[in-house]
């Protein structure tokens, strides 16, 4: 499939989606917030793909942000139009049913650092700066920081990144407990890679319902998150790849998952 503002690779069960805008920092305007809609539709009826890995083209930016060119000019209902179509593209981020995991090699900041928190994951490389600073120009994340944020890091750091705006190096974002790893710029791939390809080996019923039941319990009680968990593993029980992964425990082999 052609895409205006992204690159997409498939390959031993791994897709890379690159945004694909260098000269604007990777900055997301409308058609490449249409663009990942797109992406995550391909990506979610493909079968040969396993996990998913998201970053930004070139050096310098994972995704600096939304277009403010595009955004200066908008009117309260094209605005909320906006918002609602980066809702929308990073729910599908988020409820795709293969894991994402996030490759931040630079710049993550509004939208991007929005982006990279739909993920199920965040990678980062050492020269990374990550944060939301809309309140630097008069407007707040609508793209889903107010929510994923505090629910990630805590109500009140959140709060504080979003109300001052700052800017945090990647090695204070792992503190905060935003991204999972950091590495040297020239390891971060390498390392997403080695990474998602553990995950591609594994049972893909079992990832997606693990996937499914985290997401879907997160926000509820514990009782209703536990029976969630119940459901979806007796469920697993009916998989081809829980009977193959068994039998090849016991026999002593390697598993042949067919992700059914």
């Amino acid at each position: 499939m052609d895409y205006k503002n992204l690159l997409v690779e498939i390959a031993d069960g791994i897709a890379l989606v690159k945004i694909n805008r260098p000269q604007a920092l990777n900055a997301l305007n409308r058609e490449t917030l249409l663009d990942l809609q797109q992406a995550m539709k391909e990506v979610e009826g493909r079968k040969d793909v396993r996990a998913v890995i998201l970053t930004g083209e070139g050096e310098k930016a994972f995704v600096a942000g939304a277009d403010i060119a595009e955004m200066k000019a908008m009117n309260p209902a094209e605005a909320l139009a906006f918002s609602r179509l980066g809702h929308e593209a990073l729910g599908m981020i988020e409820n795709l049913t293969k894991p994402v995991i996030a490759a931040v090699n630079g710049y993550a900041l509004g939208g991007g650092l929005e982006i990279a928190l739909a993920c199920d994951f965040i990678y980062a490389s050492e020269k990374a700066k990550l944060g939301v600073p809309e309140v630097t120009l008069g407007i707040f994340p609508g793209f889903g920081g107010t929510q994923r944020l505090p629910r990630l890091i805590g109500k009140g750091r959140a709060k504080e990144l979003i109300f001052t705006g700052k800017t945090v190096d990647a090695n204070e974002a792992r503190n905060l407990g935003i991204v999972n790893k950091v590495f040297p710029p020239d390891k971060l791939m390498e390392e997403v890679t080695k990474t998602a390809r553990t995950i591609a080996q594994n049972g893909p019923v079992a990832v997606s319902m693990a996937k499914g039941a985290v997401n879907a319990g997160y926000d509820e009680g514990r009782e209703e998150g536990e029976a969630i968990e119940m459901t979806a593993w007796g469920n697993s029980f009916a998989t081809h790849d829980q009977k193959e992964g068994m039998g090849a425990f016991l026999e002593k082999r390697k598993p042949l998952f067919k992700g059914e």
